[in-house]
């Protein structure tokens, strides 16, 4: 049975009415999307006294591959000035347990559920895309940042040509919406943005965590298992801003909206990337430590419109003016 917390947090009504939008065809509440890996399977932070899903336009489900994986050994977290370091692994119970056992105990009447499709080929990819086509889940977020072990290891991401062959081959797998999560490790954001747009994906999502890492100096050792990890938190905002900047002018021209991500921590974070381009912003480590921020940020985003005569939150987007 419900705690009575639970309970009003999944009776509280939608943020404000200028805060909606849609984002690949879907409804959002609000332009705020929990990110994946930082929530589980969507029902971990209801838990917390005063939070509740609705506040947020979407959530992304953690990693899921086709058949179930550990994660790395430990350690795997690892915090940092203004970040932090994360190297879980993909930890997931496979497609089938997702959808046979966290599926049906999620509440899709609250917000927006995104799938987050991983793979170690192809084929798997396409599988796992398969697999939740046909499903309650609203649209499917590729992480294309996974190590493709036919090509030695390296990330799908990191090459235009192999991002567009995953995209492809999950389009052909499913008809619902798919929204590409972009890596920063590479040289040419945006035309590997422009090469996943012609694959077929409907958005993308900008940016994934840095490649970074952290040593022990005493003992002379990594700190994290796996030497290297994910960097996330306010220390590479100013990365992903000038990232989701720069796939919005490829994006923008094609009508292919941006979740905006990495290191938003405020309103005021949340509408810088809105002006870069981004139509939806996505929050991940400053929920570690501030579990009802959501609530924090609709009211500044709704604020700033009020403030600016400004009538709705997509009106925002892409307003960044460059030139004098």
């Amino acid at each position: 049975m419900p705690s009575p917390d639970t309970e009003q947090s999944r009776q509280r009504a939608a943020p404000d009415a200028r805060l909606a939008s849609t984002f690949c065809g879907l409804n959002f509440s609000s332009p705020i999307v929990l990110l994946s890996g930082c929530v589980g399977f969507g029902e971990e932070y209801t838990r917390v006294a005063g939070f509740s899903n609705r506040d947020a336009g979407a959530v992304v489900l953690k990693g899921t591959t086709l058949h179930a994986r550990p994660g790395n050994e430990p350690h795997r977290i690892f915090e940092t000035p203004m970040g932090m370091l994360n190297a879980i692994g993909l930890q997931n119970p496979g497609v089938d347990g997702v959808l046979n056992n966290i599926l049906p105990t999620l509440d899709f009447s609250e917000t927006r559920f995104i799938a987050n499709a991983c793979g170690s080929t192809l084929e798997e990819y396409a599988e796992v895309c398969r697999r939740f086509d046909d499903s309650p889940i609203d649209a499917i977020e590729i992480n294309i940042s996974c190590p493709n072990i036919k090509e030695g290891g390296i990330a799908f991401g990191n090459s235009p040509d192999m991002s567009a062959r995953v995209v492809a081959a999950c389009r052909a797998s499913t008809s619902k919406p798919i929204i590409t999560k972009l890596s920063p490790n590479q040289t040419d954001i945006r035309e590997n943005a422009r090469r996943c747009i012609e694959a077929g994906t409907d958005g993308l999502a900008v940016i994934n965590t840095l490649v970074g890492m952290a040593i022990d100096a005493e003992k002379r050792r990594p700190v994290i298992a796996n030497v290297q990890a994910g960097l996330s938190g306010p220390a590479i905002k100013p990365i992903a801003l000038l990232k989701v900047h720069q796939v919005y002018q490829e994006a923008g021209r094609h009508r292919v909206p941006i979740i905006g991500q990495g290191g938003i921590a405020s309103a005021t974070d949340a509408l810088e990337f809105l002006i870069a381009g981004a139509s939806a912003v996505g929050l991940g480590t400053a929920l570690f430590y501030n579990p009802l921020i959501c609530r924090e940020i609709n009211a500044g985003i709704a604020d700033y419109l009020g403030r600016h005569d400004i009538a709705q939150v997509a009106d925002l987007v892409g307003t960044l003016q460059t030139v004098s």
